[in-house]
């Protein structure tokens, strides 16, 4: 096949939605050239046919590029674009209300619907000055419009709540190590800042372990 073919290289150029979708594939089948082939057709934007035409030393190179891809470990993605919008991620998670870590805690570890969680994570931003902005309020209703959102962004956030679960685990214990404790009752705020976030790590290292991406 001669045509000229995308071939993404960063994760900013693939969407939820495809992954999504390329994940439903690995999922059914276990034969890998179909596989490869799912993986061409979704992730380069082409036809299944056309997949299936392309030369087969080329489309084992493609599937290496697009593979390479997901080893990729991005940081959180402050902000980013979509459909003329600009997002911006949560500026203080301390601030969330219980109605958004619920849906937050529930669909973060779900691929099939892990678009609400970014929904959570990911507003439009309704003032800027400089690196600091406002967002826009949480609305469960429009839990579908980050479904094309870019794949760093959803990769830095996973990685980020992975690493702010390891981070604050780790200090719990050497608290403990270093310090006589008594047992009580934990305030309001440590809810909010972070008792509750191995909810998330759990989860996270399975997403992780199915990526396929370091946890260092």
């Amino acid at each position: 096949m001669k045509a000229n073919i995308n071939v993404p290289t960063e994760l900013n150029e693939i969407t939820l939605k495809q992954y999504q979708k390329f994940l439903k594939v690995q999922d059914e089948g276990n034969d890998n050239h179909f596989i490869q082939t799912k993986m061409i057709e979704i992730f380069c934007g082409i036809k299944s046919q056309d997949a299936l035409n392309i030369k087969l030393s080329d489309a084992d190179r493609i599937a290496k590029i697009i593979s390479d891809m997901f080893e990729q470990k991005p940081d959180l993605q402050k902000s980013f674009w979509l459909n003329n919008v600009e997002y911006g991620f949560v500026p203080d998670l301390d601030e969330i209300t219980l109605g958004e870590y619920i849906d937050l805690d529930t669909y973060m570890g779900n691929w099939d619907q892990i678009e609400i969680a970014m929904n959570v994570l990911y507003r439009p931003i309704k003032q800027k000055l400089g690196d600091k902005y406002l967002i826009e309020d949480y609305d469960p209703d429009k839990k579908d419009r980050l479904i094309n959102m870019p794949m760093d962004a959803v990769f830095g956030s996973i990685l980020f709540f992975y690493r702010l679960g390891i981070e604050l685990s780790q200090t719990m214990m050497n608290y403990l190590e270093n310090k006589e404790v008594k047992l009580q009752v934990p305030e309001l705020d440590l809810l909010k800042n972070g008792v509750g976030i191995q909810a998330f790590t759990d989860s996270l290292e399975v997403i992780l372990r199915d990526l396929n991406i370091s946890q260092n």
